[in-house]
């Protein structure tokens, strides 16, 4: 305990670090998961509207809401990208 009060000051900035870069990691694997669940979500779109369970509008309309969700996702990857 004292220890580690006493090299604080020499350990905090690496802990410090790689805090942030864990923070960074779960961010990036739940916008993985969030693109990942649209997908399946417009598969899943698909699959119902080929087996005749909605109708054209309403399949049309959804489908575009999930495919600008993707689009945004992949739009907000690419300007973080391009920043870093």
């Amino acid at each position: 305990m004292i220890i580690d009060l006493l090299l604080a000051p020499l350990t905090a900035p690496v802990t410090g670090v790689a805090w942030i870069g864990n923070k960074i990691l779960e961010q990036a694997n739940s916008e993985l998961d969030d693109k990942g669940n649209l997908q399946k979500r417009l598969l899943a779109l698909q699959l119902a509207f080929d087996m005749g369970d909605m109708e054209e509008e309403e399949f049309e309309a959804q489908e575009e809401e999930l495919l600008l969700a993707i689009q945004e996702m992949e739009d907000a990857a690419a300007e973080a990208d391009a920043e870093d």
